[in-house]
């Protein structure tokens, strides 16, 4: 080897351990490590009488990143760093007096402390640095209050009008701050503000209309002077013209659209010349400005159409998507108003940018005609294997709108959707294809063997256990019914055979269901279940046994409805009462079934089992709080004072109101109907020496009295010892309403001692009243617990409109698992598809719920989670119902929580 060759190599080992070194220090953060007390230690060097600018710059740095990291500091922490900071005014560095200024604004003294530096300050406003007056005016502003606003006001007047841009926009920037603050001395600027929007410098200008605006934000008349102005105006400043779009779209949204005559909406002829400016951030917000009118119109919307279209075409990617993903927001309404656009969107298919190409692809399944669907599903087809998953959903979406755009396309996109079905790709990605071929069959008869047989093939290869037990459910209901129902056997076998526990024991039902609803195929069917005998898990060979035992009936009529999937007819507490009470009874006659209290509501719903005095009876074991609920229910329903009233639609757990040594025991169940409140107080009494008659609760509203009015007050006659009745108050409840409230309660009755020998009451007694605790009706009243089977079809068709998203911080926990309990807990509602199970050290989840509030208002919850390393929680909630304050409201009950 030569000499050249032995020094290349050296040198190219040292160029690679220098890449090596660069790419560890990339990966270094200077803040790495940084505690406050150290910080605090090394703030020390503010007081040295020899000043090192860089060093204090390097302090500054990291007080300003733990403020800004949540860390806070005491106030006697926060004073010793305010006057350290104020001696570094004496350091002539505009770089250290830069962050001098920063940290001021950030730690933000208290009232006696501003007076310290508010002179260094002042004293910055009419310095000759530019830089100094600007930073100076907005530290100020900042933190002074009322008192010295009013000093400084005369020199903030003279800044604005000032002939540097940096020290104006100071001052008009702080003057829409100081508005929240003393609006009457920033509304004393309004001619300077005004001579201000004549400045040529475009950031004074923007800010200058700003501030006009928010003077006069709360005259309407003086907004539509402004607006009127300001169009007129030869506005040059791209940033100041965006801002007068908006003020016009603004005036236009709160004045009537065209009318029938074509009277054009005000200003409408300057959103129009907008579209003919030169910057493209302009043209942009005139677009966005029209298509965003309330009841557009299609000649309206043409000029901007025309605009977009020739975005589509531009050089510039964001120009591209912003024009494509305006147009798909136009696609929903008036898809019609697009079909110039369709060829340029169809070049779109293949851009670089993944976004703009699905956007294009979703924009042209709602525009395209029949006609062209199998074109566009080649070339879907290609560009799908190039995307993400997150895409590949709202391609798949579009899909199912298509679909039921074009039921006769059935078929194409059905074999469209069989295709992507058997390639890769993650939960969400399948279980939105999956769901879009279930919502093809509900739609559209004619596709349900198609579609039945390719999810019947796809489970051959499914990894998700969710989605295979749905799918066997789905054949199970809708495989019996179809022409050829004995070839879905073979699959829905195989997965006894070949899948965990929880798909056998989903396959073992849909085999059920079979041999139930088609005679013909009952001997195969039973010989498939005696096999399932034999299985290693338990529920597996229940659900066998269960089945085989029903099948061996003699005629079909003869099967528990239950097994025909269909809801169980007979409430399953009355049932099983009425039959504790035949078998304790002679059994001289048959028992009449006819005599159950039909079901007129599913009982997954409530988990009630036996009735509590039954159970107590039987058993020997104590009444559990749903027994308990439910004999409360069957009470209420059986007095005639409340038969109009309608079905209960909940009943609360009972809430005790006095303690528990006290001589008596009260307690109060909620019922609630659709416009009224039963209170059923529960009575007993401990003390052996009397008896307690003619007993009553008087209840006064403490608060929400406006939203209930007293209609009944049913007493209880007579109160023995240890024994226990019941006491009624109604009330009716305004029912667009669910307002909380607030009871002072009382207990009245008459006593009368009892003769310890002959154990009789006296005739004489006389009235006496005992307070109780004070109850409480809350919003989380109004609502229960109801479940959902397909949670995203219902949630579809929930409008969009009633839809609130917002972002909550939990706090510290110790899991994912806590938080969504909490949640649930705080919520009241049912999680559905098992979304309440938190895999082990997930770091996000999902989880849906679902409920109902009074008058069966539907609501339906999505609940992101994540988690970061040190536990803390955050959470994003969104929200549908059939009603927008419903949704407004389960928001108030989570933050109120």
């Amino acid at each position: 080897m030569s000499m050249g060759d032995t020094n290349q190599s050296k040198i190219s080992d040292v160029g690679k351990k220098r890449d090596e070194d660069d790419e560890d220090a990339l990966d270094f953060s200077p803040f790495w490590g940084i505690e406050k007390g150290a910080v605090l230690q090394e703030a020390r060097c503010f007081n040295d009488s020899q000043l090192d600018a860089r060093r204090c710059q390097q302090v500054i740095t990291k007080l300003l990143y733990l403020c800004n990291q949540g860390d806070t500091f005491t106030k006697t922490e926060a004073t010793e760093v305010f006057f350290a900071v104020t001696k570094l005014f004496q350091s002539k560095d505009s770089n250290l007096r830069r962050m001098v200024y920063l940290i001021i604004k950030e730690i933000c003294p208290s009232a006696d402390e501003v007076i310290i530096v508010t002179s260094s300050l002042m004293k910055d406003m009419n310095s000759p640095i530019d830089l100094y007056r600007a930073n100076a005016i907005r530290v100020l502003c900042n933190i002074t209050d009322s008192g010295l606003l009013g000093q400084i006001e005369r020199y903030l007047k003279q800044a604005v009008v000032d002939k540097n841009a940096v020290v104006s926009s100071a001052a008009l920037v702080s003057g829409i701050h100081l508005l929240e603050v003393n609006s009457d001395i920033v509304r004393r600027w309004n001619n300077e503000v005004q001579e201000t929007i004549s400045s040529k410098n475009p950031v004074v200008q923007f800010h200058a209309m700003g501030l006009l605006h928010k003077i006069r934000q709360n005259d309407r008349l003086a907004i539509n002077k402004l607006v009127s102005q300001l169009t007129r105006n030869s506005v040059r400043s791209p940033l100041a013209q965006s801002l007068i779009i908006r003020y016009v779209s603004k005036v236009i949204s709160e004045s009537t659209a065209t009318d029938s005559e074509g009277v054009e909406r005000p200003f409408f002829d300057y959103l129009e010349s907008c579209l003919r400016n030169k910057s493209e951030m302009v043209i942009f917000e005139a677009v966005r400005a029209i298509i965003n009118l309330n009841q557009v119109t299609p000649r309206e919307l043409q000029p901007a159409i025309t605009v977009l279209q020739l975005f589509l075409s531009s050089s510039k990617p964001i120009l591209r998507f912003a024009a494509i993903r305006a147009l798909n927001k136009v696609a929903m309404l008036h898809p019609a108003a697009l079909t110039s656009c369709n060829l340029e969107m169809e070049g779109l298919i293949s851009d670089n940018n993944r976004s703009i190409a699905t956007l294009a692809i979703t924009t042209l399944l709602k525009t395209g005609n029949e006609s062209s669907i199998d074109r566009l599903l080649k070339q879907i087809t290609s560009f799908m294997a190039d995307i993400q998953d997150e895409f590949k959903v709202v391609v798949v979406e579009a899909i199912r709108s298509l679909s039921l755009k074009f039921p006769q396309k059935h078929r194409v996109l059905m074999n469209f959707l069989s295709s992507i079905l058997r390639e890769e790709g993650g939960f969400e990605y399948k279980k939105c294809i999956v769901e879009c071929i279930l919502r093809i069959i509900q739609e559209i008869p004619e596709a349900k063997d198609a579609g039945l047989a390719q999810l019947s093939e796809f489970i051959e290869d499914c990894e998700y256990t969710y989605l295979s037990s749905q799918i066997l459910h789905i054949l199970g209901e809708q495989g019996p019914l179809t022409s050829d129902p004995s070839k879905y056997i073979r699959y829905i076998y195989n997965r006894v055979i070949l899948e965990n526990a929880t798909v056998r024991a989903s396959a073992v039902s849909a085999l059920a269901k079979f041999g139930l609803l088609c005679p013909f195929l009952l001997p195969h069917i039973l010989q498939l279940l005696r096999r399932c005998l034999y299985d290693n898990d338990d529920e597996v060979r229940d659900r066998a046994a269960f089945c085989l035992s029903s099948l061996k009936k003699e005629s079909v009529g003869d099967i528990p409805n239950y097994e025909a999937g269909k809801s169980i007819l007979y409430s399953v507490a009355s049932l099983e009462k009425a039959l504790y009470n035949y078998l304790d009874a002679s059994h001289e006659l048959a028992f009449d079934v006819s005599a159950i209290e039909l079901n007129e509501h599913s009982p997954v719903a409530f988990g009630y089992e036996t009735p509590a005095q039954v159970k107590q009876n039987h058993i020997g074991t104590p009444p559990t709080v749903e027994e308990e609920i439910l004999d409360s229910q069957e009470l209420v329903m059986n007095m005639s004072e409340f038969v109009q009233f309608g079905p209960i639609f909940k009943s609360c757990s009972a809430v005790e109101l006095t303690e528990a040594e006290t001589e008596y025991k009260i307690t109060c169940t909620k019922h609630i109907f659709q416009k009224y409140m039963v209170f059923q107080f529960r009575c007993t009494n401990t003390i052996e020496e009397q008896t307690l008659e003619d007993v009553s609760v008087l209840m006064d509203a403490v608060e929400g009295e406006d939203s209930y009015t007293q209609i009944a007050s049913l007493r209880l006659k007579s109160m023995p010892l240890r024994t226990a009745g019941s006491t009624f108050v109604a009330f009716k409840r305004d029912a667009d309403t669910f307002c909380s409230a607030k009871f002072a309660c009382t207990l009245r009755f008459t006593c009368k001692e009892v003769d310890p020998a002959s154990g009789q009451a006296e005739e004489d007694g006389y009235e006496d009243e005992y307070n109780l605790e004070d109850l409480e009706v809350s919003t989380l009243d109004f609502v229960k617990a109801y479940p959902v089977t397909h949670f995203r079809t219902v949630w579809d068709t929930l409008s969009v409109e009633t839809e609130r998203v917002d972002d909550y911080g939990l706090g510290i926990q110790k899991s994912l698992h806590e938080a969504v309990d909490a949640v649930m807990s705080t919520l009241g509602m049912l999680p559905c598809e098992g979304t309440d199970v938190v895999p082990p050290g997930a770091r996000s989840h999902t989880t849906l719920l679902s409920g109902l509030f009074v008058g069966d208002i539907p609501v339906l919850i999505q609940m992101k989670l994540g988690i970061d390393s040190s536990g803390d929680v955050a959470m994003q909630l969104a929200v549908r119902a059939d009603n927008i304050a419903i949704s407004e409201l389960v928001h108030v009950l989570v933050s109120d929580a």
